[in-house]
């Protein structure tokens, strides 16, 4: 790409035209033809991809991918850019940092909420019952909600449920406010059960409060899953078959769910953990590198005790560019195998990051049910 200050002057005409955009950046005409990102093939593989920003510096932050990338201005135009380099099979959440503010990316029709959006280089697998929802949608919410009160975990919770298909097995989403208003869960999952892809299930919402308290390897979550919110789903009027629950989980709510399935077998025997922490143990949130203490931590130390699990179904995913996650949910995967338990593992074209695991989510969840 040609600096604005070393180039000819038909070179700054067309200075983005690589990558599809026409006209003088900062121009009218460039403006209104501007979508953004936009990757093309890097020298050695991966992707070239273009951000474009208008009016004041500002950083791209993303999810978990990679540290924020400051822009740069084209001349002294109001045309700011960034050409970043992305690996092959790349889907990322990003926002824009600018001053105080975090914004979704204007030229970017792709969002997660109000503030963030969805990259996708080319090759990144389809998701093709995840709506493109835009920052300024207001996403459908399920009529049925359920107050929650009191009980173990005190407190108070809205927890909404929705009958996909009519009804049918409970899917506990844990971190549930995330698929409500971030990612459209209730609506990928009514297509891939219009489709065929998915028999019909009750979603469960289940917001977290605290999420290293109530997703570490404690009981009471669980225990009030048990005594306190299923009641509660069954008395609502929804149909819901509470003998075959799935327990859907990422990151600390995969680790959630995979301690759900060795400490409460009755209860759970059907998950989809999507890159759970399987780092975790009694204090590492503490440490300056969580992520740096034994391989598998707890759950891999709670597995060597010889559980049997043959009465689990368990679908792994993990994205396949969370490169210091891949070692302990490798070890978590094959003990859990060993221990008898029917597994499925996948890795998503991602880092830690929802935007790639909500395919998985839905995939595992129709294998978990098989």
């Amino acid at each position: 790409m040609t600096d604005p200050g070393s180039g000819s002057a038909a070179a700054e005409e067309n200075a983005f035209a690589g990558f599809g955009l026409p006209g003088r950046p900062g121009s009218d005409e460039f403006w209104a033809a501007a979508r953004t990102p936009v990757s093309v093939p890097a020298d050695g593989g991966g992707w070239l991809t273009l951000f474009l920003w208008r009016g004041s510096p500002a950083d791209i932050d993303f999810e978990s991918w990679s540290p924020p990338i400051p822009l740069r201005r084209w001349a002294d135009t109001d045309c700011w850019y960034a050409e970043v380099r992305m690996p092959a099979r790349l889907r990322v959440t990003y926002r824009f940092l600018a001053g105080d503010a975090a914004c979704a990316d204007p030229f970017n029709p792709a969002g997660a909420g109000a503030d963030r959006s969805i990259a996708a280089t080319p090759d990144a697998p389809a998701q093709p019952h995840w709506p493109i929802i835009g920052p300024d949608d207001v996403l459908p919410l399920p009529r049925t909600r359920l107050r929650w009160a009191g009980g173990r975990l005190g407190g108070r919770r809205t927890v909404r449920v929705h009958p996909v298909g009519g009804g049918g097995p409970v899917v506990l989403l844990l971190d549930g406010d995330d698929w409500l208003h971030l990612h459209p869960a209730m609506t990928a999952f009514d297509s891939a059960v219009a489709a065929g892809e998915l028999a019909p299930v009750t979603l469960v919402f289940l917001p977290a409060k605290d999420r290293q308290a109530e997703f570490g390897c404690r009981p009471e979550l669980w225990e009030a899953v048990r005594d306190e919110l299923l009641p509660l789903v069954a008395q609502s009027g929804v149909p819901a078959d509470l003998d075959r629950l799935v327990v859907a989980g990422q990151s600390l709510g995969g680790l959630s769910a995979m301690y759900a399935a060795l400490e409460f077998p009755d209860l759970v025997s059907r998950i989809a953990c999507q890159s759970a922490s399987f780092w975790w143990t009694p204090g590492a949130m503490d440490l300056a590198d969580p992520l740096g203490g034994p391989v598998g931590g707890a759950i891999a130390a709670r597995l060597r005790r010889g559980p049997d699990l043959s009465s689990l179904r368990c679908a792994f995913d993990v994205g396949e560019h969370e490169t210091r996650m891949l070692p302990h949910c490798e070890l978590a995967e094959a003990l859990t195998e060993q221990a008898g338990a029917t597994v499925r593992v996948s890795r998503s074209a991602s880092d830690h990051d929802r935007a790639g695991w909500r395919h998985a989510l839905l995939r595992d969840v129709a294998w978990a049910l098989a």
